[in-house]
């Protein structure tokens, strides 16, 4: 026994270190199947009766005992992993990367790999469950990118060092910091570099601030742009969820123009092909199905059809997250305007360059001929008795005020009032529900001629709801529904219920049914289940899908091939435009259930049915089907091509979409404006009118003839009778695609700036050709959006209407600023210019200018481009696409304001030391102190370019309020309290007086001038007309 007792022991003990071998990597789980499985052996061990010793035992001839099976255990799918889950992110990534079917295979299919996710692929996971919502996260990653690193505000104040004037002046403080401190000592000898230096770190600060700001705003901006919201299946409910939220498992709904989100595995889905270009850079599109390629990948684009996808990696485990990684959003697009301004800012400061160059020559042959004074009358050079430090001192005050007179003369402000103006208009844009893609389109829109727009959801609600059924000729009442032939019912419903890409969910019999899809599936879904009593779920059981030919918007129709499981039937069911469908049949079911024949008269019948709800601004959909017969049954791999003749109608529902409220009044604004509003719809021709009419597109009363045109008519026409014809349509219906891009490329042909709006997969074309693309947020297609400049978030036309007022708001506003800062800038290079040449000192100071520079290129800058957009603004004209930025009305109003400012500031300089009575450093201040004020009052002048009143709504404007009282406070207090720092000398109460006298006078000239008529065309237009006459 006691021989028994040590065999079982060992062999026990060896066992026990068989298994030991992967003990230590173990879970918990596993080691509790270890301890079963040593117990098990165990027991059988005792129950075993010992082998008698005499026997001998031949082990090399032992055969497999009978009594156990070796079974292969894979680990990472029958036992969970350490990640919960009994398969892992690496054997995921690389089952879908490698595109490996047969891994796939040995994984159990997509079933399988769904049930080691422990995902229903029907029903989806609990997305209601944060801990598996969580538990996935922790396990498999967030759908987020690591970005690159942002640009921190020490890299924008880096940017602002690299100026080369900056660069320059820093040169020129340090130097006169140095002579200033050996000659007077460091208490005295800081001042005058030292003020230089701090004026410019001001004016890089200010600088870095803004472009900091917008920066953090173009961040916001793409964040909103990136959270895309995507249909996904949880707990059996579709649900929209944002992009940023899908984890592993997920079960994620698909339809054309949706851009895949994760990469994934096809779970079932219907003529499904996808454009890789994204990835592989080939325009080819790739079949998707479930045997032969069911991987998906994250960033490309449903191309056609539609189906469900299960969710195999997300974020960085995927190729396109490794992409967009190393991608870094660009804040440094040039728009057009910008484009334009550089090249202004090019020619003033070219001109600036000149003047700062004459008077560095006459400033430094005055000094070294001996012409040059001191406050106290003395000659600054007398030859070889002038220290040598003086002389470097006097050589860098003359070099720092000609390179002062290069800053102001620079106009630094445009392009950051470009830059504020644009994000600002950006932030109240995304207000106004509409996200600017592309930031050209904000001021391309104020230019303007033409929108073109699409109807459904845009014009009208997209509150769609079946008001109208035909069944034959007759109208059948909602009551009158039970006395329908159940024969007929139930092919209408197998119609509804098996050709829709929407669903129908219920939690349970006590709970509300929930209808998802787009707004035409949804109202005939809504209509089919509350009004006809269907059962959407046993009429999907009671049959299966053989083909699907998802819809298609140039045949405007959906079709699908199926088998009733009752009788084995082959059906086949189609949905679409009513005169689309009604062109297929031969026959028709009256409300009887009884087929008839349907001839050419009885056809027209049905036409002027269609008519007469479309007359009613109903949209018409038809439901026609037809028995395949046996012999025509296509099967094995035969393509599958569905019956398109012969078809019998069985029946006509019409849906009714309202007007949105305040389109008319939008449309109105618009074309008081001067654009045109055109409307190009894929509805039929009544529909189109009634409900152009409605909005105000159509006039009641107008000549239908050449204002409303089908597509097909349009398309049909000679390039040159559609340039002669484009202009006068204001409708095309039965339009697709491809119409709406013929149009714009012609109205563009002709002169006009385009605008189009747009939701579907195929206009993407037409708003990429626009000027500018507007896409339809709710609607609207993932590539759509990706096509077009900005996103309309709420699909309203009063959006559009907002967008053009704020498109000319940012033009205006530039053109508001261009004025200011062109007044200050010839007024400022006159003065200096005439002082230096006449008296060898300019009477600004290096930091007065650089403060001078402050306030008109970064205060004025905000006060000006951040004006609201008034009404005004659309009682105008559109901006010609080529039309000048300075206009004749911005030099009717800034010539005599610079005039004005250069006549008193000079008369100050030269006669008011004696005028007034006062000292030379007085007299500077009241320069100096005058300019400012000068500027500040024509800020207010600015405001309008037209109008006399500049005062009107400016208790609106609380930001240009402030400016002005900050500005205004600041002066006094560079004035009164920083002598040294900005070289000036107290004012009394009667000399602050004096210097607002003058300033104010500004708005009296100001109101004057804008009463004298300016030509239209700009003076230098006439210039090159009067060269072109004479060289004829």
């Amino acid at each position: 026994m006691s021989s028994s007792a040590s065999n079982l022991h060992a062999k026990v003990w060896s066992i026990e270190l068989i298994l030991d071998a992967r003990n230590k990597s173990l879970n918990v789980q596993k080691r509790k199947w270890h301890s079963a499985f040593v117990a098990i052996y165990c027991s059988r061990a005792f129950l075993k009766p010992p082998v008698p010793k005499d026997i001998n035992i031949n082990t090399k001839l032992l055969s497999r005992s009978p009594s156990y099976t070796t079974i292969s255990v894979d680990d990472s799918v029958s036992v969970p992993d350490a990640n919960g889950f009994r398969i892992d992110q690496t054997r995921l990534t690389e089952l879908v990367k490698a595109k490996d079917l047969n891994q796939l295979q040995e994984l159990g299919g997509v079933q399988g790999v769904g049930e080691a996710l422990e995902t229903d692929v029907e029903h989806g996971i609990h997305g209601e469950d944060a801990e598996d919502i969580l538990k996935r996260i922790e396990a498999f990653g967030s759908n987020t990118y690591k970005r690159p690193p942002k640009k921190g505000f020490l890299h924008f104040v880096w940017e602002a060092f690299k100026d080369l004037t900056i660069l320059i002046l820093l040169g020129c403080a340090a130097l006169s910091l140095g002579f200033g401190i050996k000659e007077h000592g460091l208490k005295e000898g800081w001042i005058d570099g030292g003020s230089i230096c701090l004026a410019i770190i001001l004016v890089i600060s200010v600088s870095a601030i803004s472009n900091y700001r917008q920066s953090i705003q173009f961040d916001k901006l793409s964040k909103v742009s990136n959270n895309l919201q995507i249909e996904a299946v949880r707990k059996g409910r579709r649900q929209q969820i944002s992009i940023f939220d899908i984890v592993v498992g997920d079960v994620i709904c698909l339809k054309i123009g949706d851009q895949v989100p994760a990469d994934g595995l096809l779970l079932d889905g219907h003529s499904l092909s996808v454009d890789e270009s994204s990835m592989t850079g080939e325009s080819d599109h790739v079949e998707i199905s479930i045997t032969q390629n069911p991987f998906l990948f994250s960033g490309t684009k449903i191309a056609d059809g539609y189906g469900r996808m299960l969710v195999t990696s997300v974020g960085m485990n995927t190729n396109w997250g490794e992409m967009m990684s190393k991608i870094s959003q660009d804040t440094s697009e040039k728009t057009p305007l910008q484009a334009r301004l550089d090249k202004l800012t090019s020619s003033i400061g070219k001109v600036g360059l000149a003047v700062a160059f004459l008077v560095l020559s006459v400033m430094l042959v005055r000094y070294f001929t001996g012409n040059t004074v001191d406050e106290n009358g003395s000659k600054m050079f007398n030859g070889s008795k002038t220290k040598v430090d003086d002389i470097i001192n006097a050589i860098i005050g003359i070099v720092a005020a000609a390179v002062t007179i290069v800053v102001v003369a620079i106009p630094e402000g445009l392009p950051l009032a470009v830059t504020l103006t644009l994000a600002y208009s950006m932030k109240r844009m995304m207000a106004d529900n509409a996200m600017v893609r592309k930031l050209s389109a904000c001021e391309t829109m104020g230019s303007a001629t033409t929108i073109c727009t699409d109807k459904t959801g845009t014009l009208t609600m997209n509150q769609m709801k079946v008001t109208k059924f035909w069944l034959g000729k007759e109208s059948v009442e909602e009551e009158a529904y039970s006395s329908i032939s159940p024969y007929v019912l139930d092919f209408i419903q197998e119609g509804v219920s098996l050709n829709t890409t929407g669903s129908v969910y219920r939690p349970s019999l006590d709970s509300k049914i929930e209808i998802s899809g787009s707004p035409t599936e949804k109202a005939i879904l809504s209509w089919a289940v509350h009004d006809t009593k269907m059962d959407m779920e046993k009429v999907v059981k009671s049959c299966s899908i053989l083909h699907v030919e998802a819809f298609n918007s140039q045949k405007k129709r959906s079709g699908v091939l199926i088998k009733r499981k009752a009788d084995n039937t082959v059906q086949v069911h189609f949905k679409g435009a009513a005169e689309m469908i009604l062109a297929m049949c031969t026959s028709y079911y009256d409300a009887s259930g009884i087929v008839k024949d349907m001839d050419y008269n009885e056809k027209m019948n049905f036409e002027q049915i269609i008519q007469g709800m479309a007359a009613s601004s109903l949209r018409c959909i038809a439901f026609a089907h037809k028995e395949v017969p046996a012999e025509e049954q296509v099967e094995g791999d035969q393509k599958v091509v569905l019956k398109e003749d012969g078809l019998t109608l069985l029946g006509l529902v019409g849906l009714k979409d309202p007007c949105r409220p305040g389109v008319k009044k939008a449309v109105e604004d618009c074309q008081y404006a001067g654009v045109n509003i055109k409307m190009i719809t894929g509805d039929n021709v009544f529909t189109a009118k009634a409900i152009a009419t409605e909005c105000g597109i159509l006039r009641t009363g107008q000549d239908m003839f050449g204002a409303v045109i089908e597509g097909v008519e349009f398309r049909n026409y000679t390039p040159e009778q559609r340039m002669e014809k484009v202009e006068a349509i204001c409708v095309m219906a039965r339009s697709s695609p491809f119409d709406k891009l013929l149009m714009v490329q012609c109205l563009k042909q002709k002169g006009h700036v385009v605008a189009v709006t747009g939701d579907g997969t195929n206009d993407a074309p037409a708003l990429k050709e626009a000027d500018i693309g507007l896409s339809m947020g709710i609607q609207g297609t993932e590539v759509a959006k990706e096509s077009s400049d900005i996103v309309i978030m709420d699909d309203n036309f009063a959006s559009v209407a907002t967008v053009l007022m704020w498109g000319r708001c940012v033009y205006n506003n530039i053109q508001k600023f261009i004025q200011f800062q062109l007044t200050v800038n010839v007024a400022a290079l006159v003065i200096n210019f005439v002082a230096a040449v006449s008296a060898g000192q300019v009477p600004l100071t290096a930091v007065q200018l650089l403060w001078v520079n402050l306030i008109m290129d970064t205060l004025g800058a905000l006060a000006l481009a951040t004006e609201k957009p008034t009404k005004e603004l659309m009682e105008k004209p559109p901006v010609g696409r080529t039309a000048p930025l300075i206009t004749n009305i911005m030099w009717r109003n800034l010539l005599p304001q610079a005039l004005y400012q250069i006549t008193v500031l000079l008369i100050l300089q030269f006669r008011g030391k004696a005028i007034f009575g006062v000292t030379d450093k007085v007299k500077d201040t009241l320069i100096f102190n005058t300019f400012v004020l000068c500027q500040v009052f024509n800020e207010f002048n600015a405001r309008k370019l037209e109008k006399k009143n500049v005062f009107k709504g400016i208790h609106t404007s609380k930001l240009f309020m402030g400016i002005i009282a900050a500005t205004i406070i600041l002066q006094v207090v560079m004035v009164e309290f920083l002598k040294k720092f900005a070289d000036t000398e107290r004012l009394n109460w009667g000399q602050w007086g004096i210097c607002i006298g003058i300033a104010v006078i500004s708005w009296p000239i100001g109101w004057v001038f804008k009463s004298i008529p300016v030509p239209e065309k700009s003076f230098i237009s006439y210039l090159k007309m009067m060269k072109h006459k004479s060289n004829i």
